[in-house]
């Protein structure tokens, strides 16, 4: 294409060069109106005929050459991007293969090291799974099983203290019924009542043998007495029936000796005992005076 437009370019050249040599510029400037005078007055033309087919073959010349030009650069680009095309699809092909490649690999190596096929992959999968899953179901079972051992042992002992509950309610009825009673007999029975439910209460046994006492039984009354002592060998109440029914059997050493246990607990039955008819022969003698009277005693000291 330069060549063709170098030729172009060197035409118009000699063609300007052979007008100018056969119609020299004046060397003054021209008016219009002269110039117009030169134009009519021409006897031929400034061209020829030649040179324009020559200018209108080269411009063809030119065009055509463009459109080739055109038409290559069309089809390189096409090819170009054929090209990538096929770099692509060549590429995705090539990574699908290895996929394959490493999946039929990988499975060659199951079939090496034991696992024969899917099939028996799958039944080993099912084993485990199953295996697995009844694991789980016994150790759920053992934990709902020990849940339930929990909310039996919780029943049991609600059911206890309602027991309970309604038990102490018993006794709390008939101690207020035993304090009520008048009859000495009746009192018994509310306390043989209260034993009934409760055998290990002292207070009950004690305000037995207090009662007992009173229906001149004194060696039924040493009986309770000594059982509820087995059971609270602190108890004060019952450590001063027993002395009252020592002092009711003329045992006069024993019933001093266990009253002062029962003081030693509480000073409270030396104010009992110095009014009770059960100590009534004992009010003479001088360990039970020093014992209950210790102040009588200062005072024929002092004197």
């Amino acid at each position: 294409m330069a060549r063709y437009l170098l030729t172009f370019l060197f035409t118009l050249l000699l063609t300007s060069t052979a007008f100018a040599q056969e119609n020299p510029m004046p060397a003054k400037e021209l008016t219009a109106e002269e110039m117009e005078e030169t134009v009519e007055n021409l006897e031929e033309p400034m061209y020829t005929p030649f040179v324009e087919l020559y200018l209108l073959e080269e411009t063809k010349a030119l065009r055509k050459e463009m459109m080739n030009t055109r038409a290559e650069l069309i089809e390189k680009v096409v090819d170009k991007e054929l090209s990538v095309a096929d770099k692509t699809m060549s590429y995705a092909t090539d990574t699908v293969t290895y996929f394959f490649y490493l999946i039929a690999g990988a499975t060659s190596i199951l079939v090496v090291i034991g696992w024969n096929s899917i099939r028996d992959m799958r039944n080993q999968l099912t084993s485990l799974a199953e295996k697995r899953v009844n694991e789980l179901v016994v150790e759920y079972e053992k934990r709902l099983k020990f849940i339930e051992e929990q909310l039996q042992q919780k029943s049991d002992i609600i059911h206890q203290n309602q027991a309970e509950i309604e038990r102490t309610n018993e006794v709390h009825s008939l101690w207020l019924k035993a304090s009520q009673e008048t009859s000495q007999q009746n009192k018994i029975a509310a306390y043989d009542r209260i034993l009934d439910l409760r055998p290990d209460d002292v207070e009950a046994l004690s305000y037995k043998a207090d009662a007992v006492l009173e229906m001149q039984e004194p060696l039924w009354a040493i009986s309770l007495c000594q059982r509820a002592l087995k059971l609270a060998p602190d108890n004060g109440h019952a450590h001063y029936q027993l002395a009252c029914a020592y002092a009711e059997i003329g045992r006069w050493e024993d019933a001093v000796g266990t009253l002062e246990k029962a003081i030693e607990i509480s000073e409270a039955y030396r104010d009992d005992a110095s009014v009770d008819v059960s100590f009534e022969q004992l009010r003479d003698h001088d360990s039970f005076r020093r014992l209950v009277f210790p102040d009588q005693q200062d005072e024929g000291t002092d004197a």
